[in-house]
């Protein structure tokens, strides 16, 4: 059994190269320039605190912001100038008026103001790189949003060396916390890999409550094979299979990308191409992204003896069709993961029923996506170079649109068949659309019915529905 031995602290943010990690050389070294007295003030700080065991785990460095500023031995503001990403609004400073530490909290505000007559942003950024870099453990954080259209929170990981794979998403990318501020009801975990861009991405919604009401601990294990996000101890996403490779190439020895060291960031954006913009009704006075604590935790040692785990592609039934109970002849939960499954975002309200070898479809509110009203079957096995042929019966209450597509949710959300709008009307009709599989083989194909933001609330009848290899 080939093992690791966990990083020290010092060591860990000293390393130029983990043993199977980023640098020039996979031996492990200590950089002479290594800030070891800081890092040893800040492991005895570390061990002051009351921060709370995890068995099986060393505290490897943690900040509970319980000072009166940031902790430049252990943070970097990392200025940017608006559109420096995601074509999002904000200008990243270093003033504290965007960044500071109030009441045992680390506060990143989002300011509005104006430039030469128009709104200008201003927000904060805060990374710990070649401070608290390290390879593999548990990173806790409590955390709170604000709530409001374009505000867009995050705590994140990005590696040390970014150009040891390659440039994102080669380098890869571990999303611990997302929430959108139109969406305070729903977190996303997500990862980010490979060329073509492979992405792989979890929620955990709240009922009753949201991420801006309250505090919530969101928490990674990384480990040489696996990766497991948690909200409030909640598990709800795990990652095995992720890959990285230049495209046209062989993929690089797994686990990479994530072999290598990495560091915590936290930020709060304004804008850009997945929240969309702010609005009349964002509030930049409560434009706070409040963060508890930051802990990392670190096994005594890891087995690196790790494999991919093999892709399993699901079997078509006996008449040839890949969409399991696509007669709706069985009753289904719609929530769960199972075949069907029925779901909402950003504005979308509406139900779903399997009645009378059909699935009713009903809108109370369309939403500001696609997406918004969507009912969609995953794990179709898309194999490159293969022919496909999807059809369905569709109507409605009165004539619409809605979009159909086969996309890639692990895939970095390419589509297989492409968006595609078609009109129903209260005379049912059949839909059949050929497809070629040009990428690489998929075994998490995601045929969707997306009914959000087409203008029309009208419920929609969906029946006999089929996606079949051709030759």
């Amino acid at each position: 059994m080939k093992s690791i031995k966990a990083l020290s602290f010092i060591a860990a943010m000293a390393l130029t190269a983990a043993v199977t990690g980023c640098g020039s050389s996979k031996e492990s070294s200590v950089s002479e320039t290594a800030p070891e007295t800081a890092v040893a003030e800040s492991a005895t700080a570390a061990q002051e605190e009351d921060v709370p065991k995890i068995e099986g785990y060393d505290l490897l460095w943690n900040d509970e912001f319980s000072g009166s500023e940031l902790d430049q031995t252990k943070w970097n503001y990392e200025p940017h100038e608006p559109g420096w990403t995601n074509e999002e609004l904000q200008e990243y400073t270093t003033s504290t008026d965007n960044v500071f530490v109030r009441d045992g909290n680390l506060v990143i505000k989002a300011i509005k103001t104006e430039n030469n007559g128009r709104a200008h942003y201003t927000s904060g950024k805060v990374t710990g790189k070649n401070k608290t870099d390290f390879t593999y453990g548990k990173v806790v954080a409590r955390a709170k949003v604000p709530e409001g259209q374009g505000l867009w929170p995050a705590i994140w990981m990005m590696p040390k060396d970014e150009g040891y794979y390659g440039q994102w998403p080669k380098c890869g990318e571990i999303d611990i916390m997302e929430v959108l501020g139109n969406d305070v009801s729903t977190a996303y975990g997500t990862l980010h890999y490979g060329e073509p861009h492979g992405e792989q991405q979890g929620t955990w919604g709240l009922t009753g409550q949201t991420y801006a009401d309250s505090f919530h601990e969101f928490s990674v294990e990384w480990e040489p094979g696996e990766i497991r996000w948690y909200i409030d101890g909640n598990l709800y996403h795990t990652v095995n299979d992720w890959f990285t490779a230049v495209q046209g190439e062989d993929d690089k020895p797994y686990p990479a990308p994530f072999d290598q060291p990495f560091f915590v960031q936290m930020n709060l954006a304004v804008g850009g191409v997945w929240p969309g913009d702010p609005d009349e009704t964002t509030d930049f006075d409560k434009a706070e992204f409040e963060i508890d604590y930051v802990r990392v935790y670190q096994k005594p040692e890891y087995d690196t003896n790790v494999t991919k785990p093999e892709k399993h592609y699901r079997e078509a039934l006996e008449d040839g069709n890949f969409i399991f109970n696509g007669d709706f002849s069985e009753a289904e939960d719609l929530t769960d993961d199972v075949n069907w499954k029925f779901l909402l975002f950003n504005g979308g309200e509406g139900s779903a029923e399997i009645r009378d070898n059909m699935i009713v479809i009903s809108s109370e509110a369309e939403g500001t996506e696609d997406y918004s009203v969507q009912l969609v079957q995953p794990e179709l096995p898309m194999i490159k170079g293969k022919k496909y042929r999807a059809t369905f019966d569709a109507y409605a209450d009165e004539e619409r649109d809605i979009v159909v597509c086969v996309s890639a949710p692990t895939a970095g959300w390419i589509r297989y068949l492409q968006d595609t709008k078609l009109t129903v009307t209260p005379e049912k009709q059949t839909f059949t659309y050929d497809f070629e599989m040009k990428d690489k083989d998929d075994p998490n194909g995601r045929l969707e019915f997306n009914l959000g933001h087409r203008g029309s609330t009208a419920t929609v009848y969906i029946s006999n529905v089929r996606v079949e290899e051709i030759s």
